[in-house]
């Protein structure tokens, strides 16, 4: 994409009305734009970010073996009838009427709908276990919306659903699901810590929330310093392999990791002292099991091998994709911008002309930009006729992990200069390095 021809209006103030950092350097560097409180327009580059977040979430799912389909935004409310959290779920419901005056709600979550569509078509024992989900449009009518997506009415969510036989089979989808979530946000660039939480409104006693650790976040949290030197790498993850799925789980919530909701100072005190830590935490997903609560108040029950018929067992699993986008950039940033990860750049590469307008130059970078496309990359060619300072000033606020500079000094040597927007460090070499450098860079992810 050429910035001449590319809709990214940045602001060069910071906007009044944001508070935090990701709410500020996304209004600022064109992201979106606020429609009404908590609801917000996705622009160009915005979109572009969460279609990346969505895309990695999505391949995560499927390597663990779940199913993809997709559910309204819109849901009867006798769905919620029957489960008995129409009248509980409170005033977050946006509750509506249509036409033929009948109750419809625009869904927080689909644990009603997903099991109506399980006992509509899944009848035996012999068709578990089985994991569904989707990723949608949410509404939430929070009392007081803030922090740009960060806490936002209309959201989108990755939520997912399991179908087991057995407790045992139950819990083992939650492990598989917390394996999979740790893998999605490594592979952002995120460290998310999956700590014990309270079930809330969806219900389980059983749950982890994944949080991301910031100084902006809503949860104040208390934690074992050793769970932040865990790291998930390369692992090679047999996903029907349940003493490897559960091992993992252990190692991950095995040291003191709690929500403020949760939390046991007797136990945390147990901890020694250095290692205690107490910090604030933004929540990017959750998991939760609670057995037969829905499927025995709506009829959803399986006919097992000895043929008697019996409720199955469900667990939930939510990622919060919108809102990660917002927990990126407050764990990514300085001063100048974003600084993302290249797991979820909008774009692979600038490419910064800073004589716009001559032949040597313009060749260059018209050379450089076709070859980052040849090797399957995007970049983003400033070709503004701005002065370079204002080129570098937006490069930093949208937070590309790499930029090329080219100049008509550097092309009487033959070089271009290839930074780093996160260490800052500039290279000089040729312009074909640097594409094979940039190349390279994607290929190891």
């Amino acid at each position: 994409m050429r910035l001449t021809r590319y809709f990214l209006p940045v602001l060069k103030e910071n906007p009044a009305e944001a508070q935090i950092v990701s709410h500020r350097l996304m209004l600022r560097a064109g992201m979106i734009k606020q429609q009404a409180a908590g609801i917000y327009s996705w622009l160009p580059m915005g979109y572009k970010v969460l279609k990346r977040i969505e895309q990695i979430v999505h391949e995560e799912q499927i390597r663990a073996g779940h199913i993809p389909l997709l559910m309204p935004t819109l849901q009867p409310a006798d769905l919620w009838r029957e489960s008995g959290r129409y009248d509980d779920y409170g005033q977050e419901m946006l509750r509506i009427k249509d036409r033929h005056d009948r109750d419809m709600l625009f869904g927080p979550t689909n644990e009603e709908m997903i099991t109506d569509i399980f006992r509509s078509h899944v009848n035996s024992y012999k068709d578990l276990p089985l994991t569904l989900y989707h990723i949608q449009w949410k509404f939430r009518d929070e009392v007081r919306p803030r922090f740009g997506v960060m806490r936002g009415r209309e959201f989108l969510m990755k939520d997912g659903y399991t179908f087991d036989l057995t407790k045992e089979d139950a819990l083992h989808a939650y492990n598989r699901h917390l394996v999979s979530y740790l893998r999605t946000y490594e592979r952002m660039g995120l460290q998310a810590i999956p700590m014990r939480a309270d079930g809330g409104p969806i219900g389980g006693d059983y749950t982890h929330e994944f949080l991301v650790l910031a100084e902006t976040g809503e949860s104040e949290v208390f934690y074992d310093s050793e769970v932040t030197d865990l790291t998930f790498g390369d692992r090679v993850i047999d996903f029907d392999d349940r003493a490897q799925c559960q091992s993992i789980l252990e190692e991950f919530t095995s040291r003191y990791a709690r929500t403020d909701e949760t939390h046991d100072e007797a136990l945390f005190n147990e901890i020694p002292e250095e290692r205690r830590r107490v910090a604030r935490g933004i929540e990017v997903g959750q998991i939760f099991y609670f057995g037969t609560k829905y499927s025995e108040a709506m009829g959803a029950t399986v006919v097992t091998p000895d043929g008697s018929r019996v409720p199955v067992e469900m667990g939930s699993h939510g990622i919060g994709v919108s809102r990660l986008l917002g927990a990126l950039i407050e764990a990514n940033h300085d001063d100048k911008g974003i600084i993302w990860p290249e797991g979820v750049t909008p774009f692979h590469a600038g490419i910064v002309n800073l004589k716009q307008g001559d032949a040597a130059t313009d060749s260059a970078c018209e050379a450089i930009y076709k070859a980052l496309v040849a090797k399957g990359l995007e970049p983003l060619y400033d070709d503004r006729d701005e002065r370079a300072g204002a080129k570098f000033a937006t490069m930093d606020l949208i937070g590309l992990p790499w930029r090329v500079t080219v100049g008509p000094r550097g092309l009487a040597n033959n070089v271009v200069e290839l930074t780093s927007r996160r260490t800052g460090e500039s290279v000089e070499m040729s312009a074909e390095a640097a594409v094979e450098r940039i190349a390279q860079i994607y290929a190891d992810l």
